[in-house]
This record gives C-alpha cells, sequence and structure tokens, in this order.
C-alpha cells in the first residue's frame, strides 16, 4: 500500500499515535487474513492458526477459523457466539470473557480511528517512522493488566501487519496480518515468522 505523504507533528519518537491511528481508520464492512502463532516451551514450532478477521458493522466483529480447524467467532450486542461445523453454535455474554471485549473494543477503536477511545484503556507509546512503525499498547485497568502486559502493533505506511500480545504470564502470541499473514502462507520456521511480524515494525 502506498504511504501516505503527510508533515508529522514532532514528537520525541518521530511518529505520534494518532498518526498511525489515521493510517488504519477502515469504514465498516472490513476484513483482514490472518495467521496467529502460540509460543510454547513444549511445542518445536509455534501453534499456528489461520483465518479470517471481518467487522460487517461497527459494532460487530467476526473471527472465523479455517485451518487447523473450522470456527466462527462471532462477537455483537453484548454476546459471543461460537459456531463449528455440525455442532449447534455456544451463545454467552460478553461478561464472561472479558478478553473478547477488549479485542472487539481495540479492534473497533484502531479501524475506526478513534485515539480517545484507545487511550481509555491503554496508555499509548508509538515509536519509529512512517515506512517502519510500531505502537506499543499498555493496559491501564487492573483487571486487564492481570492478564496482558502489553500489546505490540507493528506497521508500515497504512497497513497493520502484524500484532504481538505479551501476556502477564506465558509465551508471547503473534498475529500477522493483511500482506504478512498471506507472505506467511508457505513458512514454517518460527525465526522467519518473526521476522515477519518485526518487517513491518520498528525494533
Amino acid at each position: 500500500m502506498l504511504v501516505a505523504s503527510v508533515v508529522l507533528p514532532a514528537s520525541a519518537s518521530g511518529i505520534e499515535a494518532r498518526w498511525i491511528l489515521q493510517q488504519l481508520a477502515q469504514p465498516a464492512p472490513s476484513q483482514t487474513g490472518f495467521v496467529e502463532l502460540r509460543g510454547s516451551a513444549l511445542l518445536k514450532e509455534p501453534l499456528r492458526v489461520e483465518g479470517q478477521y471481518r467487522r460487517p458493522d461497527t459494532a460487530t466483529l467476526v473471527r472465523e477459523v479455517r485451518a487447523p480447524y473450522a470456527e466462527t467467532t462471532t462477537i455483537a450486542d453484548g454476546k459471543v457466539s461460537i459456531a463449528r461445523a455440525g455442532k449447534p453454535p455456544r451463545v454467552f455474554a460478553l461478561q464472561r470473557v472479558p478478553e473478547l471485549g477488549d479485542l472487539q473494543a481495540s479492534f473497533g477503536a484502531l479501524l475506526s480511528g478513534d485515539l480517545a477511545a484507545l487511550e481509555q484503556g491503554y496508555r499509548l507509546q508509538p515509536q519509529g517512522t512512517p515506512q517502519h512503525w510500531q505502537l506499543v499498547l499498555i493496559p491501564r485497568g487492573e483487571a486487564l493488566a492481570k492478564r496482558v502486559a502489553a500489546i505490540t502493533l507493528r506497521g508500515r505506511g497504512n497497513e497493520l501487519r502484524c500484532i504481538e500480545t505479551r501476556p502477564a504470564k506465558g509465551d508471547l502470541q503473534r498475529t500477522l496480518l493483511g500482506g504478512a499473514a498471506a507472505a506467511a502462507a508457505t513458512v514454517r520456521d518460527a525465526d522467519a515468522l518473526a521476522a515477519l511480524c518485526h518487517d513491518g515494525g520498528a525494533r
């Protein structure tokens, strides 16, 4: 994608969170492919999950897993619906799984370019240049901070290419998106996948 030609506001890091969100803003409906990688000391390579995120409207987020299994999770109207082929969907209140509510709110704020909404839940630390940037989100709320230490968004221009989620306990999880997910289609090596993630953001 083309990098927008704009004059960046001066900041210590060389780039501002507002500029990043302006580049990522997408009106609904929107969709993007993903490759999710979950590390584990027990595995020789990361557990790999592939699929697509869809945002059919501003209030709905759909996570469709296509491999290694088929599953569709829909978050809307304060409810979560999880559907698998041959089984009736499981539906429950979003408050039972607050991490999914956080996911929906974060995606919504990112794709709508809502800096104020994102800052309500996170302290933002931008870094890099328009060609290679990163935005670190550090949870403000105690409840979320107990589960997540930080979320790092990595990208270039107007493309979000990777999300790294560092839990308070456990292994780092990477989600490659868009062009990075497409490039990862035939890649299995953990270091190569990490390089795809970091290629889109400041190191």
